[in-house]
């Protein structure tokens, strides 16, 4: 069923309540008594109702724009049962996972896959793994093009859903950086190295082969994992000492 749009010049009115009537005519007196007058600057002006349009105008004026992402860090299951020695993840690393969903939606895809959580990282670019990856030539565009020339443009009336569910190659990707960070012993929070890491280790995966295109290899992870436990320390309080 189509929807209508109601279009109005703003108006400043003294009373909070308008009265409203949904029948044609007057009102009734004694809905009348009770209800409070329109306003009268409302009275013998005609409202115009619309259909809204289907095609998209662009202001030639940049707009200010904000989005907000809600985003729920996903976790492996213990293997064990507990719960209670699940390492706490970076800030980093959640807002890399954020930023690759919201990739995601941006490529009108379905789902949350390895490269998308790729692409996230770079994305927060502050990570010693985004870091990494821009000094070995793997930049967000060059990601971006790549993840279009392996999997393809997605249908442009097809739009995602809000929070594109993980593909099961990027779940055991998560799973694995969770079970490799318990396993370390070394404490501290999850890094998006770990992330960056757990993606490599799915081969098969897409994230995997566009790290491969790109130049990406064996060397260059174990590179990685010997920092997987360190990260850039940005507060003031530690650049103060």
């Amino acid at each position: 069923m189509a929807s209508y749009t109601l279009s109005f010049i703003p108006l400043t009115v003294s009373n909070r309540r308008i009265f409203v009537s949904s029948q044609k005519g007057s009102p009734s007196s004694s809905s009348s008594s009770s209800s409070p007058i329109p306003p009268t600057s409302l009275l013998g002006k005609k409202l115009l109702v619309t259909k809204p349009s289907r095609r998209c105008f662009v202001s030639k004026h940049r707009c200010l724009t904000s989005a907000s992402t809600v985003f729920s860090v996903p976790t492996a299951q213990p293997e064990n049962g507990s719960s209670d020695k699940l390492p706490k993840w970076s800030a980093r690393s959640i807002k890399s996972l954020a930023m690759g969903e919201l990739e995601a939606r941006k490529l009108k895809y379905p789902s949350t896959g390895t490269e998308a959580i790729l692409m996230g990282i770079l994305v927060e670019g502050t990570s010693t793994a985004a870091k990494f990856l821009r000094g070995n030539g793997v930049t967000l565009f060059k990601v971006r093009d790549e993840t279009i020339n392996l999997l393809g443009k997605s249908d442009m009336y097809f739009f995602s859903p809000e929070h594109p569910p993980l593909t099961e190659p990027a779940r055991k990707a998560i799973e694995w950086a969770i079970d490799e960070k318990k396993k370390s012993g070394v404490d501290g929070e999850l890094t998006t190295a770990y992330l960056l890491l757990g993606i490599w280790s799915q081969k098969d995966s897409a994230g995997r082969q566009i790290l491969e295109t790109l130049g990406f290899n064996e060397d260059k992870a174990k590179e990685v994992a010997k920092s997987m436990n360190e990260d850039v320390d940005l507060s003031f309080k530690k650049q103060g000492q």
